[in-house]
């Protein structure tokens, strides 16, 4: 959060590339440590609900993304490049609320914490079939992410070229979307616990393609309800391919949480990069088209292998601490 402090101060008075470059890594740098270890604080605070865990977690990010278009529209662009800097307040007051969490982290960090019935769950999984799972789970999320990252770095451009839209009116619309994706976020979490992760991850990315599909081809009107729709169903496998991976990986929380945020916002990078090239080479409309067949990779959500769920351990009501289970040494 300190990172991500110095980095939005920085951007509000940068008047140099240079200066832009060193500060959007210093936010990005601070995102990057931020996410694994705060997953696992997620999990570790989950109740045997890893899904929702997983899921307000990250709406909390997504929530901020969305907003982004709203301050940028109402804020940035009437009151100038130095009014970021008052977004600093929220991450400083970001540290002092991490400040409590952190001290219930290390007290609860010293209790015992059993992984034999995750174990259990994947014990007829053998090393190579974990890793040709991770690997899918790898190849989705480039999917997932390298389309997401086609609006929410281009969505604005797309408007304006193709409906002729003003800038501010273009923001409202980028809102639109990643507010979809706040709450498809908040969805599949849940619904992964109910239901299965596995069946989240095929649903959401394989059942994004039809609207994608069609999005290049439809009027104002209808891009903004396709937009929502793509933006529901595909931000509910996020949660659920992190959750799915680290039951692959008992005990490897925040290692798994730490490969699966760094992909994303790795894929991101790289794909906003080469998107712009190819638009610059091409047109942003052609870039539309292209990346609408990227959800067909979900078809390979079909190889992953359906895992027994583990059942959460009961919660001990009359007791100030939780004691590590023992039910398999019983047993």
């Amino acid at each position: 959060m300190g990172s991500s402090l110095l980095g939005l101060v920085l951007i509000a008075f940068a008047s140099t590339y240079a200066a832009v470059l060193v500060a959007a890594a210093l936010i990005g740098m601070g995102s990057s440590v931020f996410h694994p270890e705060s997953s696992r604080v997620a999990r570790l605070a989950s109740g045997g609900r890893h899904g929702m865990a997983q899921s307000v977690f990250q709406v909390g990010g997504n929530f901020g993304t969305a907003l982004g278009p709203l301050l940028a529209a109402f804020i940035v662009i009437p009151f100038g490049q130095d009014s970021i800097a008052w977004f600093s307040i929220v991450a400083l007051l970001g540290m002092v609320l991490l400040t409590g969490v952190g001290s219930w982290y290390g007290k609860t960090l010293k209790l015992s914490v059993s992984h034999a019935e995750e174990r259990k769950a994947i014990a007829e999984l053998s090393r190579r079939k974990v890793a040709k799972t991770i690997l899918i789970l790898i190849t989705l999320t480039f999917s997932k992410h390298f389309y997401l990252v086609s609006i929410t770095s281009f969505y604005i451009f797309y408007l304006i070229h193709t409906f002729d839209l003003p800038v501010q009116t273009a923001q409202l619309y980028l809102f639109l979307f990643l507010g979809s994706v706040a709450a498809g976020t908040v969805i599949g979490g849940p619904i992964g616990d109910r239901i299965g992760t596995r069946r989240v991850i095929w649903w959401s990315i394989l059942g994004v393609l039809p609207f994608t599909l069609a999005l290049p081809y439809v009027g104002l009107f209808g891009t903004a309800v396709l937009s929502v729709i793509i933006g529901l169903i595909l931000a509910s496998a996020h949660p659920a391919i992190i959750v799915y991976a680290q039951s692959l990986l008992p005990g490897r929380v925040g290692m798994v949480a730490g490969l699966f945020f760094g992909l994303a916002f790795g894929i991101a990078g790289i794909g906003a990069a080469l998107l712009g090239w190819l638009a610059d080479a091409t047109s942003i409309t052609f870039v539309y088209h292209v990346c609408a067949f990227l959800p067909a990779i979900g078809l390979l959500a079909v190889f992953l292998p359906e895992m027994t769920k583990p059942k959460p351990r009961p919660r001990q009501k009359n007791s100030a601490t939780i004691a590590p289970s023992t039910d398999h040494l019983t047993r």
